[in-house]
């Protein structure tokens, strides 16, 4: 049987079946428990969220079976593990915590790397009274990236007796449509709204919303283990523990350019083909960031992100 892995936690894997019954007229879709064979630790491969996989049932009644094939990956990452995500969500708060640019802007790059869609969720806009959420939404639609504001605590529902806070609907509804037709993944850190978006679009408690730190603002993660929801047929999105310990260190730092967005049009600019974009005076890019084209701010991030690459490669070496 086919099937496609929801989740993960430790060593058991639920998984979907992905062949329905056609005599059933609205069949639901059955879910799995399943271990993966011992074979898959001799070939150093373990499967992950987001796996197609081919399994043997075990156990009807029980609803146990056991991996047999993991299907070839069309994406793979590390931190969080998964596989075959086809869109990046990237959720920023605006308040509470802060907006963490410089984390957004590694992530954009990873995603560039990996050639997924990306769509820049501005969450929690209704705290931010300054709206300083509308320079970064210049800022990243300027560049080409689709960017969605959200109101995290707007209006109750009530459902199953209990009531939780969802965004306005208008923005949840344009949200599910960039969804539609992907398996998603809602990245960001800890506090910033992602567990809430999922219960808003829902309408339903799936996730445990995290709280913020009075002390320091900083989210607490309530994400422990990635899961994979089924919004419609072939729409799935993933709430994963935040992302802590991302790292991009699979692009090498003579190339993050290239994976900058609006940076790869004044690349030929440069005068030297080895240009760094940080210290040649004859740069493309930094004449672009002089004439207006390129945003200041994306350019010195540009430039941490940059330095901090270059430290590990040096520090690999040894």
């Amino acid at each position: 049987m086919q099937g496609l892995i929801i989740e993960n936690i430790a060593n058991l894997y639920k998984i979907e079946n992905r062949e329905k019954d056609k005599s059933k007229k609205n069949s639901q879709k059955e879910i799995y428990e399943a271990y993966a064979r011992g074979k898959f630790k001799k070939e150093e491969i373990t499967p992950v969220v987001g796996d197609f996989v081919e399994f043997e049932v075990t156990d009807e009644e029980n609803k146990k079976a056991v991996i047999t094939q993991i299907e070839e990956r069309k994406v793979y990452i590390k931190r969080p593990k998964m596989a075959n995500i086809t869109q990046l969500v990237l959720v920023v708060s605006s308040k509470d915590p802060k907006p963490d640019l410089l984390m957004l802007d590694k992530q954009l790059a990873f995603a560039e790397f990996l050639d997924l869609k990306v769509c820049i969720v501005l969450n929690k806009i209704d705290l931010d009274d300054e709206k300083e959420f509308k320079s970064i939404k210049e800022i990243y639609s300027k560049i080409g990236y689709e960017v969605i504001e959200t109101q995290a605590n707007k209006k109750d529902i009530k459902e199953n007796s209990k009531h939780i806070e969802k965004p306005k609907d208008k923005d949840i509804e344009k949200l599910r449509k960039t969804l539609q037709g992907n398996i998603n993944v809602l990245a960001g850190n800890s506090g910033v709204g992602k567990s809430t978006l999922i219960n808003a679009i829902f309408k339903k408690e799936l996730t445990q919303e995290g709280e913020i730190s009075n002390r320091n603002k900083r989210g607490k993660n309530t994400t422990t283990s990635t899961k994979l929801y089924e919004i419609e047929e072939n729409t799935y999105i993933a709430d994963t523990p935040g992302f802590s310990t991302f790292s991009i260190e699979e692009i090498l730092s003579n190339k993050l350019a290239e994976y900058f967005k609006e940076f790869r049009d004044e690349i030929p600019n440069c005068e030297f083909a080895s240009c760094t974009h940080i210290k040649e005076e004859n740069c493309g890019i930094k004449q672009a960031v002089k004439e207006g084209k390129i945003s200041q701010d994306r350019y010195n991030r540009f430039c941490k992100i940059y330095e901090e690459l270059k430290q590990k490669e040096e520090r690999k070496k040894w």
